[in-house]
């Protein structure tokens, strides 16, 4: 069970907890929830870009065949493109947990909506309404077809 501290008040979170759309949008529980669901997924991440870089070390760079130091080299390309990605994605995550301290969360940063549990249950980093999200795709492909 976990503790949410909101002022003076504890508010107690079952280890099964799933929020639900019955319950008042963006309580206490709610907050909670998504607060360390983003804080175990970057604890992931960076728990997996610790690991890839201590690999990395490890590995021999003494290869005598070509095209073995090439597959390497591949390799590694590919994992620092991994990380680089998932590096993009600990600073979104981070700014979603800094939008759960400022009471913004859960709310679209365009139209102010609710994003809605489900959508940020899937996408936990989502700052956008699924309205709105569908708006800002259509004219980003507008905007590469021109």
């Amino acid at each position: 069970m976990s503790v949410l501290r909101k002022g003076i008040e504890e508010v107690n979170i079952p280890l099964n907890y799933q929020p639900t759309e019955d319950e008042p949008y963006m309580s206490p529980q709610q907050i909670e929830y998504f607060r360390q669901k983003l804080t175990k997924w970057r604890t992931d991440l960076q728990r997996e870009t610790a690991e890839t870089l201590h690999h990395m070390q490890e590995e021999s760079s003494n290869e005598s065949d070509t095209i073995d130091r090439a597959s390497t080299e591949t390799d590694r390309s590919l994992e620092l493109r991994t990380r680089d990605r998932e590096r993009k994605l600990i600073l979104k995550i981070n700014q979603a947990i800094e939008r759960i301290d400022e009471g913004t969360y859960g709310y679209c940063e365009e139209t102010g909506v609710p994003i809605g549990i489900a959508r940020l249950d899937a996408r936990p980093i989502a700052t956008l309404c699924l309205e709105a999200q569908e708006i800002h795709e259509r004219l980003e492909k507008t905007q590469r077809e021109e």
